[in-house]
C-alpha cells in the first residue's frame, strides 16, 4: 500500500540536443528540445540545465510529466553531457557559439572538411584547421586556444555544478584563476565574492556550506565581516561603528558575538582592518584601550589607507609655502574681462584671486553661478603667465564639457594619472608626479576616497589643486564624501557661490534648481523674458505616469524641440525596481524607440537581447577597456558569429566588448539619478511617485534637475515632489576625512 504514495524511480532519457529555447543564467533553470536515441521527434526537458550545448549528447535522469500549460515534458534531476558523434551533432556543437572564432558557417566547413575527426583535430592537431579556407594562423590560435579553455571549464564546470553553482559563474570562476580554479573554490570558497565579478557573499556561502564548511567557523565569521564592510562601501561608508558592524553581521551569518568579536580581532592582527578609537584618530590594535569599544571606527584597510594618506597629502599641500607668482592680479582680472567681453562679479573675482594664490582651493556653487567662468579665467590667466595648467574630471563626458568650456584639453583622472590594466596601480604619484603648476578637477563631488587619494598624492612638489563641484549634489557613488569633508574641514580655503547670474536667470531650469536646494517647491510660471525649459506634469497613479512619460520622450519632445529621442533625451528615475524603475522603463522605451525588427542584427547574452542602436550604460570599471561606472553609449556594431558587438561611447571613442564583457552593459534610455552624476543631457524626463518613496531625497531630484540643459520634465503626484522637496535627511555616511583634516593648518574661509 505504501508503494502508492513513493515517489516514481527516475527514468533514464538520452538524446541529442537540437536547441536551447531558455536560460536563465542566474538560477540555471533551462528548457530546452532534444532528440531521443532512436526516435526523429523532439521532446522537451526542463531543469538545471544551463551551460549545455547543442549537439552535445545529454544522459538525463529525471521523471515525465504532464504539465497543464506546456504539456508532456521531462523533469530532469541530474545529467551528463557526452561530446557529439555525428556529423550533424558535431556541427551543431561547433556552431553553438561554444568555441570563440567558429560561427555556424565555420562550423560547417570544419565538418565538411575533416568530417568524423573533426573534434580529434580540434583538440590533437590544431595545425591541421590551416587546411580549411578562411582559417589563417591568428584564427587557428584562437581556436586551439578557446578549445583548451573550454575543455578546463567543463571540468570546473561539472565540479561547480554539482554544488548548485550556474555555468555563467563557472565560466568567470575559471577566468578568474586558470587552471587552478579548483584549488582555490576548495580551499576558500569565500574568495568568490572577492574575486569573482557576478558572486556575492550569499552564493560563496552556500558554496561553502555544500563543501562542508561549519556555520561557525572563524573562516566563515571573518568572510561574514569582511563582506559587510565591503557592502558598507558599496553604500558611501569608509568605515563602520564596531557596534554596527557586528550588529549587521550577526544578522547575516546568524552568529552571536562570542565567535564575531574574535573573529574581528583576528582580522586586525592580519591587516585586513584597521580600528581606531575614534575615527580620523589613531589606529589601535586588538587588546589596547579603544579597540572594544563599540563607537570605535572599524576601516577596510585599502580605505583607512586612503582617507589618511588623503588627509596627509592635503594637508603637506597647504603647509608648503606659495611660490611667488609674478602677477599683478588686478590688471589679470581687466584683462581677462576684457578679452570675454564680461564683467565680473564680486564673488567671482575673489574666486579667481584664490585660484590664482591658493595652495589648495575648493569652489562650490550651483547651477548658473558661474564657476565655468572662474575656470576660464583662471586657466587664461596662469597660461599667459607660462604656468602650467593640467584639467581633468572624473568621467569622460564631465572632461569632454571642461574641454569645451575652456578651449584646453582636459582628461579623466584615469588617463591623468595612467592607469596601469595590468598593474592595477596609477603610474604616476610621489615618484612620478604630474608635470603641472596647477591641477583643477572639475565634478569633485563625483571624488570617492580612494580616487581622490591617487589624485592629489600625484600633486608635484611646489604644485596646486584645485577643486571645483556643486557639494549640493548627490555624493560620489564610491566610498566617502570628500568635497563635502573638505569643505567642513576648514583646512582649505573655500569659495562657495550663491548669486545666479542674469542669464541663467532666464533658465527655468536653473532658477528651480535653487528653489528645490532652499526648499521650496519649483514654479511653472518662466521668469520675465525667461525661457519655458521646465514642466511638471501631474498624473496620480505610476500607469499613467508611465503612460504619459512613454508619449513625451518618443513623440511631444522630439515635436515641440526637435530632439532626437534615443541621443538627446534622457529618463533618469530614482530606483531600479518597480513600474517606474529603471528595468521596467528600458524594456518600455526601447520598445518604442528601439523596436525589433525582422532581420535586425541582434546578440543574445542570457535573457538579455543587444541589439543595433541600443543605447548602453557601463555598470563596472573596466580599466582593461577604460571604460568607467556610468559612461553611456550606442550599440554600432554586432558580430553575432564571435558574439561581440561594439560601442559608441558619448566621448566618441569606439569599444569593443567580447562575451565576457557583456555582463557590464544594460539598457540605457533610463537610468538612475545617482548613475547620471557627472553627466549633461539636452533633456531630462524623470518620473516622480510615492512608489519612490523611501528615495525621494532633495539632493536626488537637485542633482536630476541640474542634469539638464535644455529641457526639464517632470512627471508624477504632486506629493511625491512635495516629500523629495522637503526631505533635506541626506543619507549619513561614516567618514574620518573631516576630522583628519581639522587638527591640521585652518584656514578661514573665503567669504562668499
Amino acid at each position: 500500500m505504501s508503494d502508492l504514495f513513493s515517489p516514481a524511480p527516475p527514468t533514464l532519457l538520452k538524446g541529442t540536443l537540437e536547441r536551447v529555447v531558455y536560460a536563465n543564467e542566474d538560477n540555471a533553470w533551462s528548457v530546452v528540445r532534444l532528440v531521443p536515441d532512436g526516435g526523429r521527434d523532439t521532446v522537451t526537458a526542463v531543469g538545471k540545465l544551463l551551460g549545455v550545448q547543442p549537439g552535445e549528447t545529454l544522459r538525463l535522469q529525471g521523471t515525465w510529466e504532464e504539465d497543464k500549460k506546456f504539456g508532456r515534458q521531462f523533469r530532469v534531476e541530474s545529467y551528463r553531457t557526452v561530446t557529439p558523434s555525428t556529423l550533424e551533432g558535431i556541427e551543431k556543437y561547433l556552431g553553438s557559439g561554444l568555441i570563440q572564432g567558429i560561427g555556424k558557417g565555420m562550423a560547417s566547413r570544419l565538418v565538411e572538411h575533416f568530417g568524423q575527426e573533426t573534434l580529434e583535430v580540434i583538440e590533437h592537431q590544431p595545425e591541421r584547421l590551416a587546411e580549411v579556407p578562411g582559417i589563417g594562423p591568428k584564427r587557428r590560435k584562437q581556436i586551439a586556444e578557446a578549445w583548451v579553455e573550454q575543455r578546463e571549464i567543463k571540468e570546473v564546470m561539472v565540479f561547480l555544478q554539482s554544488h548548485g553553482v550556474t555555468t555563467h559563474h563557472a565560466i568567470r570562476i575559471y577566468k578568474t584563476y586558470g587552471p587552478g580554479a579548483l584549488g582555490v573554490v576548495k580551499s576558500d570558497p569565500y574568495r568568490l565574492a572577492v574575486d569573482v565579478y557576478g558572486i556575492g557573499f550569499k552564493s560563496a556561502d552556500q558554496l561553502a556550506a555544500a563543501l562542508g564548511l561549519p556555520k561557525d567557523s572563524p573562516q566563515r565569521a571573518r568572510a561574514g565581516l569582511a563582506h559587510v564592510l565591503e557592502e558598507a562601501g558599496g553604500q558611501g561608508h569608509v568605515y563602520l561603528p564596531r557596534g554596527r558592524l557586528l550588529e549587521d553581521a550577526g544578522a547575516l551569518l546568524a552568529l552571536g558575538r562570542e565567535i564575531l568579536e574574535p573573529a574581528l580581532a583576528q582580522l586586525a592582527r592580519e591587516g585586513l582592518v584597521v580600528a581606531e578609537a575614534v575615527a580620523g584618530g589613531a589606529a589601535v590594535e586588538p587588546g589596547e584601550p579603544g579597540f572594544d569599544d563599540d563607537e570605535a571606527a572599524v576601516f577596510p584597510r585599502l580605505l583607512h589607507n586612503a582617507e589618511a594618506g588623503l588627509a596627509d597629502a592635503l594637508s603637506a599641500i597647504v603647509r608648503r609655502p606659495a611660490k611667488p607668482l609674478k602677477i599683478d592680479v588686478e590688471r589679470a582680472l581687466e584683462w581677462f574681462e576684457g578679452k570675454q567681453s564680461i564683467a565680473l562679479a564680486d564673488q567671482q573675482r575673489q574666486a579667481i584671486r584664490s585660484g590664482i594664490r591658493s595652495q589648495a582651493l575648493v569652489i562650490t556653487g550651483g547651477p548658473g553661478t558661474g564657476k565655468t567662468t572662474l575656470v576660464q579665467g583662471i586657466v587664461r590667466i596662469l597660461a599667459a603667465k607660462k604656468q602650467r595648467v593640467l584639467l581633468a574630471a572624473p568621467t569622460g563626458r564631465a572632461a569632454k564639457r571642461l574641454a569645451e568650456a575652456t578651449g584646453k584639453s582636459a582628461s579623466t583622472v584615469h588617463r591623468l594619472l595612467e592607469f596601469d590594466p595590468q598593474s592595477r596601480t596609477f603610474q604616476r604619484g610621489p615618484e612620478r608626479p604630474l608635470a603641472a603648476d596647477l591641477l583643477i578637477v572639475d565634478e569633485a563631488s563625483m571624488l570617492d576616497v580612494s580616487l581622490a587619494h591617487s589624485l592629489v598624492r600625484a600633486v608635484p612638489e611646489g604644485g596646486r589643486l584645485v577643486l571645483v563641484g556643486d557639494v549640493d549634489q548627490l555624493p560620489s557613488v564610491g566610498p566617502g564624501r570628500v568635497l563635502a569633508d573638505l569643505i567642513d574641514s576648514t583646512a582649505l580655503d573655500v569659495v562657495r557661490l550663491t548669486e545666479i547670474f542674469r542669464q541663467a536667470e532666464r533658465s527655468l531650469i536653473v532658477v528651480n534648481a535653487h528653489r528645490v536646494n532652499q526648499g521650496n517647491l519649483p514654479s511653472v510660471q518662466p521668469p520675465p523674458g525667461g525661457d519655458a525649459d521646465f514642466f511638471f506634469i501631474e498624473r496620480s497613479t505610476p500607469e499613467q505616469v508611465l503612460e504619459t512619460l512613454l508619449h513625451v520622450v518618443a513623440e511631444r519632445i522630439p515635436a515641440g524641440f526637435g530632439l532626437d529621442p534615443a541621443t538627446d533625451v534622457q529618463v533618469l528615475t530614482p530606483m531600479n525596481r518597480g513600474l517606474l524603475g529603471t528595468e521596467n522603463l528600458n524594456r518600455e522605451l526601447r520598445a518604442r524607440l528601439n523596436p525589433a525588427r525582422a532581420g535586425a542584427l541582434e546578440l543574445a547574452r542570457g535573457d538579455r537581447v543587444f541589439r543595433l542602436g541600443d543605447k548602453v550604460m557601463q555598470v563596472r570599471n573596466n580599466y582593461e577597456l577604460e571604460v568607467f561606472n556610468g559612461d553611456l553609449g550606442r550599440v554600432t556594431h554586432i558580430d553575432r558569429e564571435e558574439k561581440a558587438l561594439r560601442v559608441e561611447m558619448d566621448d566618441g571613442r569606439l569599444i569593443g566588448y567580447e562575451t565576457s564583457d557583456l555582463d557590464e552593459l544594460v539598457p540605457a534610455f533610463a537610468c538612475s539619478i545617482h548613475k547620471s552624476q557627472g553627466s549633461e543631457y539636452p533633456a531630462v524626463v524623470v518620473p516622480l511617485h510615492t512608489q519612490h518613496y523611501v528615495m525621494l531625497e532633495r539632493n536626488l531630484l537637485y542633482t536630476a534637475l541640474t542634469r539638464a540643459k535644455r529641457l526639464a520634465i517632470l512627471i508624477g503626484e504632486q506629493r511625491a515632489l512635495a516629500v523629495a522637496v522637503r526631505n533635506k535627511q541626506n543619507r549619513e555616511r561614516f567618514t574620518g576625512l573631516a576630522r583628519r583634516l581639522a587638527p591640521g593648518p585652518r584656514q578661514v574661509p573665503l567669504a562668499g
